[in-house]
Parts: structure tokens; C-alpha cells; sequence
């Protein structure tokens, strides 16, 4: 007999991770340190590894939210053409390997701000979409 406590989802569109909201302060504030520092800063190679790593995956994340969102407006419309600008980026920038170095982290962290200021635009422009209009 074999009993599991595991359950497979299918889910080939992302819908229940779009469900999740993303726990945005805590990379907002390591993005800001990030970009705060100078070349002076002495950090281990691989912990410059591990930072870009952590925010490969969140650019990541966002960059799938960016996506949503953009998806729901017209094709023909301009925040949609710019975040299909902005995502084309993200898809190049994302791409390229990770090094241990100031540069390559910072890099990352300006990608997650640009992919939230997308983001941001994006829910702007979608919020007046999401008014029902008033009957009068």
C-alpha cells in the first residue's frame, strides 16, 4: 500500500503562482543596498554569486507578473509596447552569466527596479480598466 501526502499540479500557465503576491520590500531594500555600493566594497566572490542569484530569480518572478499584466491590455496600446520593450531586456539581461563581481549584482538589482517600475505602470494603466462604470 502506498499512501502519499503529495499532490501534482498542472499548471502550464502560471495561474496559481499569479495568485501569490510577491514579498516585493524585502528586494526593494536589497536592490537599494546593492546600488548603494561602491567599488570599494569587498565582498566574497561567491557571496556576489549568491546576491545575483537571489535576484535572478525575483527578476524572474517579476518579469512573469510584468507579463500578466501587460497580457490584459490591448496590443495596440502603449504600456503594453513598453513592457514588451522592457521584457525583451529582461530576457537578454537575464540571460547572460552570472559573475561574482560588483558589477554583474548591481546589473541584476537594476533590472528587478526597472521590471517594478514596469510593473507599477502597468497596474496604472490597468487600474481605470478595473472600474466599473457608473450607471447614471
Amino acid at each position: 500500500m502506498h499512501t502519499s501526502t503529495h499532490t501534482v499540479l498542472y499548471d502550464p500557465d502560471g495561474l496559481i503562482e499569479a495568485e501569490l503576491p510577491l514579498d516585493r520590500e524585502p528586494y526593494e531594500c536589497l536592490v537599494k543596498a546593492v546600488l548603494a555600493w561602491t567599488d570599494e566594497v569587498t565582498v566574497a566572490v561567491r557571496d556576489y554569486e549568491q546576491i545575483a542569484l537571489q535576484l535572478t530569480g525575483h527578476a524572474r518572478a517579476v518579469a512573469s507578473d510584468v507579463r500578466r499584466r501587460a497580457d490584459q491590455l490591448p496590443k495596440s496600446s502603449g504600456p503594453r509596447a513598453l513592457a514588451d520593450v522592457v521584457l525583451r531586456e529582461a530576457e537578454g539581461r537575464l540571460s547572460a552569466a552570472i559573475e561574482g563581481t560588483v558589477h554583474c549584482v548591481q546589473n541584476r538589482a537594476r533590472l528587478v527596479r526597472a521590471l517594478y517600475e514596469r510593473l507599477d505602470r502597468l497596474e496604472a494603466a490597468l487600474a481605470p480598466e478595473r472600474v466599473a462604470p457608473s450607471g447614471g
